[in-house]
């Protein structure tokens, strides 16, 4: 399976639970949506990853990708300290200029 770079960069920091690392993924003004939350830029966006880092000691495992007008749509099953894990969730990708602008995941 071919993830784009900055895909695979998240992926990849986000199992070694990296947060600047992750944070790197992002664009300065990049909009997260995850548990009826909506964070807005690099501040919030940092809080976010460490606190989800925290709270499930996930690991990420890319199941599928697609790429649909100018989104990557990657099925990633989660694990980690939560009820009901592991879980596939699909996480939305909108990447400009090889960040991340934004990131919904369902």
């Amino acid at each position: 399976m071919k993830l784009p770079v900055v895909t695979d960069n998240y992926i990849r920091a986000s199992n070694a639970h990296d947060v600047m690392s992750i944070l790197s993924c992002f664009s300065e003004d990049a909009v997260v949506r995850d548990e009826a939350e909506t964070l807005h830029g690099k501040k919030a966006i940092e809080g976010w990853i460490a606190k989800t880092i925290e709270k499930y000691k996930f690991q990420f495992e890319p199941l599928s990708v697609n790429e649909d007008d100018g989104e990557v749509v990657a099925s990633v099953k989660v694990s980690g300290t939560f009820p009901g894990s592991p879980v596939t969730l699909d996480y939305h990708f909108k990447i400009e200029n090889e960040k991340i602008l934004s990131l919904v995941i369902d």
